[in-house]
């Protein structure tokens, strides 16, 4: 029994079994496992085998063999498996020598058949090649195609080989094997040239009688072998880039055409298929030739093949003429920012300790929010120390009264009042912990969450609002542009972050200065804004505006910087 490795692992599929009438024997429910486990060992070994008892009372012994075959660029494993009946244990040994002999049998097999088959293709290519050298040496149409048809008719032993060519929609019979002259309206040619048109028509080879699994229309070459008596034709299209423009027609009365020989055929036909297509059209005189130019010329330009291309040339035609002469709104482009003409920064106001953080940065507040708030604990600590101090010292002052002592009185004064102006400092500082927003806006710098607890110093930045209501698009025109910008010009920006959506925006004041950047000299516009700014705008935002400068030509607008640039290069 032969098995293939299954694509499941430790599955295994028969290939078949020698003799048929026993395959039932490796069914036995007792060889069944020692089959499995001498298979799986055979693939690391090569050869294993197991003696089993058999039988309906196992009064038998049985020697179960298995071989593992060398194959040809392969990835399964093939074993064959062979049952002995009453097999000496001596023997066994002996026999295992004998087949390791013969496991690489399949793999010699394989190796012979493919030397076989390159020695055929070797002589197919060589046939092909003496033909395509006869015909090369030809330098006349009608010499080249009695050459073609003869060779082919004598190498493959045809009773008629016939060639017919594709002219006006039709095929029209050019050469027939050792005939020199015919005469085209006889029965025969133009039953042929029907044959020929049903073999182009399908662009595919047809055999007569036509070979199991064929789905090609045979119909009039059916027709012609009942009305010629001929047995076996064969029809094969001559292409030329992938296009049939003739049909070689082969006839045999005793073999039919192998598969071979079809294939050798059909090489033939590819090979002479150019030679003799460029040999049909360079040997007519000089008028046909030109004719045949303009007629192909004109066919390809007016037919309905290579359309693509067609299109793409009347579509570059047609914009050629669109950039000489059309016209178009000239856009200049320029980058933009959000800027606002009120931003207030929020200093500390004493140095102390940050205690809550009330806002984060894009945060809109409104006149009056809190912002943050700062540790009081040791400024009411100083406030009840101020207060003490203004009290003993005041308490001090009606002493000295009291006694008459007008100078440690006066001391004593003084003292308090430097007590209540610290307390009126620290009540003052009181009063600034919280701190607050100065106007409505949005806060645009402030990330102080992570700071809480964090020392501060007086005048240190908190926050910087910025209002909303008062922004405008700070625009940078390169000075290549500015020549052309003028007050309340219309255009057009977008946002880096939503660039599908479009705001309209008039030019407002041009600074009359340039501002030097590393791309180059640009002036700054004031774009002002023609609907009311959304909610999520925010100070800082940038994008990109396109200002309309009115109708220009396509073709300047494409050209006319390549052309300033060239003007600075060789002017001097």
């Amino acid at each position: 029994m032969l098995l293939a490795e299954g694509k499941d692992e430790g599955a295994w599929r028969k290939l078949g079994t020698w003799p048929e009438k026993e395959s039932s024997y490796f069914q036995s429910p007792e060889l069944i496992p020692v089959l499995q486990r001498i298979a799986e060992s055979s693939i690391e070994k090569g050869c294993t085998w197991e003696q089993k008892k058999a039988g309906a009372e196992n009064e038998r012994d049985v020697t179960a063999l298995a071989l593992r075959l060398e194959m040809e660029e392969t990835e399964k494993n093939h074993i064959a498996v062979l049952v002995f009946d009453g097999l000496p244990t001596e023997k066994i040994y002996s026999v295992v020598n004998t087949l390791k002999l013969v496991a690489d049998t399949p793999s010699l097999y394989h190796r012979s058949r493919s030397a076989h088959q390159a020695v055929s293709d070797a002589a197919q290519f060589t046939e092909a090649l003496d033909l395509t050298a006869l015909l090369n040496s030809e330098k006349k149409y009608m010499s080249s195609l009695m050459l073609f048809v003869n060779e082919i008719a004598s190498r493959y032993h045809c009773l008629r080989v016939s060639i017919g060519w594709l002219e006006s929609g039709y095929v029209h019979m050019q050469a027939i094997s050792h005939m020199e002259r015919f005469e085209k309206k006889m029965d025969i040619v133009q039953t042929l040239e029907v044959a020929m048109e049903e073999s182009l028509d399908q662009n595919e080879e047809i055999l007569w009688p036509p070979v199991e699994g064929s789905t090609a229309v045979v119909r009039d070459h059916e027709s012609f072998s009942h009305a010629q008596g001929t047995q076996f034709i064969i029809s094969l299209p001559i292409r030329v880039d992938e296009i049939a423009v003739g049909v070689l027609t082969c006839e045999r009365s005793e073999t039919p055409f192998s598969e071979g020989e079809v294939l050798r055929l059909r090489l033939l036909c590819d090979q002479a298929a150019r030679r003799l297509d460029d040999l049909k059209k360079n040997d007519r005189w000089i008028g046909a030739r030109m004719a045949g130019t303009l007629r192909e010329g004109a066919s390809r330009l007016l037919g309905v093949e290579h359309t693509f291309a067609k299109s793409a040339a009347l579509f570059v035609c047609c914009l050629l003429i669109f950039l000489m002469f059309g016209k178009i709104e000239y856009r200049v482009e320029a980058p933009f920012i959000l800027r606002s003409d009120d931003v207030r920064y929020i200093p500390a106001p004493f140095e102390g300790y940050i205690d809550k953080v009330i806002v984060e940065i894009g945060k809109e507040v409104k006149e009056g929010d809190l912002l943050l708030t700062l540790d009081t604990g040791d400024l009411l600590l100083e406030e009840s120390a101020a207060i003490a101090n203004q009290i003993r010292y005041s308490r001090e002052a009606e002493k000295s009264r009291a006694d008459n002592s007008l100078a440690e009185m006066k001391i004593a004064l003084a003292l308090a009042d430097q007590a209540k102006a610290q307390l009126d400092l620290v009540r003052y500082r009181l009063s600034r912990a919280d701190v607050r927003a100065p106007f409505s806006g949005i806060v645009v710098e402030g990330d102080l969450e992570e700071l809480q607890g964090a020392a501060i110093k007086k005048g240190d930045v908190l926050f910087k609002i910025s209002r909303i209501d008062t922004m405008y698009a700070e625009l940078e025109v390169s000075e290549r542009d500015i020549h052309d910008m003028s007050k309340d010009i219309s255009g057009e920006m977008a946002f880096v972050s939503q660039p599908w959506l479009k705001y309209p925006l008039r030019i407002g004041n041009v600074d009359p200065v340039a501002v030097v950047r590393e791309e180059g000299n640009v002036f700054l516009v004031k774009g002002t804004f023609v609907e009311d700014s959304d909610n999520w705008w925010r100070p800082g935002m940038s994008g990109i505006t396109k200002i309309n400068m009115g109708k220009r030509n396509v073709l300047w607008i494409i050209t006319h910087r390549t052309v300033d640039f060239f003007r600075i290069l060789l002017w001097w």
